[in-house]
């Protein structure tokens, strides 16, 4: 898994584009292109860049590079460079909600889906799946599961699966790295009010939790999402 990708700094209204090339012991930069898109400062993302060939990349802004914990925010990124490129658009073609929103045209949807975050049942539910999580108690991790795919929309239900693998699989790989260099975890997201970051918190407990119990699970991404997606049925 350790691959490494294009970083697109942010700078006023243009990309500055570095890459490692053939025989290169660092990155170089590349060159610099128009921002299509208001992008604001701060942002921490990775999608593929059409001024690039359609490479994904690492998109920051240069404040990322003062600190260490800006670093290991990079490597979350190429995480998610490292699902785009393996399985990630297979796994979203079986989901209803990824196949409507590109009906729609929708681009949006990972960060703008209207989840019932507030919900009084899915907050007390998520907090039972959260701490069934830190007990490690399975037949309350899956009954819980259960109640949540029981009470939410289908699409809802995908959503919160497809954030829990994608983003708290990277978050997961980020607290490793975190743990690695002495650095805090980052916990954000497990406390209510809920909101689309505690997907990453939920996610990443339960990445753990699954890699304890099967440690070559996170090393396949499309059967670690497979176990997560549990009860969800593929038509």
């Amino acid at each position: 898994m350790a691959r490494l990708y294009p970083i697109a700094i942010v700078v006023g209204d243009e990309f500055f584009i570095y890459d490692r090339v053939e025989d290169s012991t660092g990155y170089r930069f590349i060159k610099k292109e128009p921002i299509p898109m208001p992008i604001p400062k701060g942002v921490r993302a990775a999608f593929p860049l059409e001024v690039y060939g359609g490479r994904i990349a690492c998109v920051v802004t240069p404040e990322v590079f003062d600190t260490l914990e800006g670093y290991v925010t990079i490597l979350h990124e190429f995480v998610h460079g490292y699902q785009f490129e393996t399985c990630e658009r297979t796994l979203k073609n079986k989901l209803g909600i990824a196949l409507q929103a590109q009906e729609k045209g929708d681009f949006m949807w990972e960060i703008q889906h209207p989840f019932p975050y507030q919900w009084g049942t899915f907050t007390r539910y998520y907090q039972e799946f959260l701490e069934a999580l830190s007990r490690g108690e399975a037949g309350d991790i899956l009954a819980v599961r259960g109640a949540l795919y029981s009470c939410l929309g289908r699409h809802d239900f995908e959503y919160m699966v497809w954030q829990e693998w994608k983003e708290g699989f990277a978050r997961w790989v980020e607290n490793r790295l975190r743990i690695g260099l002495g650095l805090q975890e980052n916990f954000g997201g497990r406390n209510p009010p809920f909101s689309r970051v505690s997907f990453y918190a939920g996610g990443a407990a339960l990445v753990d939790y699954l890699q304890g119990q099967n440690p070559i699970l996170v090393r396949d991404l499309e059967a670690l999402f497979y176990r997560i997606s549990l009860p969800m049925i593929f038509n």
